[in-house]
């Protein structure tokens, strides 16, 4: 049971901030005249190229902390204001491609190949998965959890890549309303998640005991 836990937390916790299935109308809109064929190169490309640097952050999480004398309650606090913060723009956005500003989108198009960016950074591993995967790396306890962890980051992704790989086929049946409605309900789970970073920053917090010295 523990290393069942061990690999669901971080394998929801990753896959409900990349929400693939928001990135979906993205990933068709900046890539209107490819063949289907190019696509999924495309999101194969992005997928491996985010998952890499997600593996890269899971490994160096606890360095990058000692390097830069950043605790861990006060970084699960921040990262879970940040997190609830991006769970509650999914839950209340009119629509999913609010990532990209039209600016953003025609640099898109101009690109050779989009899958470097913005496909697989900032879409696929932008902030709120780096500091999923940079708290979810502070709270392993042994090698066991962090070999969880690691194996949790290629899954993530390879889920990543089918969602892409099928919107590439079949983009023009996709219906808006069912993706709006996956789209809230990852904003939903992603909130709790938040609120439990929080909760657990704050329970971890050092509370310094004054002693009252009595008087006489």
């Amino acid at each position: 049971m523990l290393s069942i836990d061990s690999l669901l937390l971080p394998m929801i916790s990753l896959f409900v901030i990349i929400n693939p299935f928001s990135t979906v109308p993205i990933f068709l809109a900046i890539t209107p005249g490819d063949s289907v064929a190019d696509r999924k190169r495309a999101a194969r490309l992005a997928c491996l190229v985010a998952g890499s640097l997600i593996a890269l952050l899971a490994v160096t999480g606890q360095f990058i902390f000692s390097f830069l004398g950043i605790t861990l309650p006060a970084f699960q606090i921040a990262g879970g204001i940040l997190l609830f913060s991006i769970g509650f723009e999914m839950l209340r956005a009119p629509d999913a491609p609010t990532r990209l500003n039209p600016e953003e989108k025609a640099l898109a198009r101009d690109k050779n190949d989009i899958a470097i960016t913005p496909l697989a950074v900032p879409l696929l591993c932008g902030p709120g998965a780096i500091s999923t995967v940079i708290i979810l790396q502070t709270q392993v306890d042994g090698l066991w959890q962090g070999g969880m962890l690691l194996l949790s980051v290629p899954i993530v992704y390879f889920a990543c890549y089918l969602i892409l790989s099928a919107s590439a086929s079949g983009g023009d049946r996709l219906n808006p309303i069912m993706l709006r409605i996956l789209r809230r309900i990852m904003g939903l789970l992603f909130a709790a998640i938040a609120v439990q970073f929080i909760i657990n920053g704050i329970t971890n917090l050092p509370f310094v005991v004054i002693p009252v010295e009595s008087g006489g």
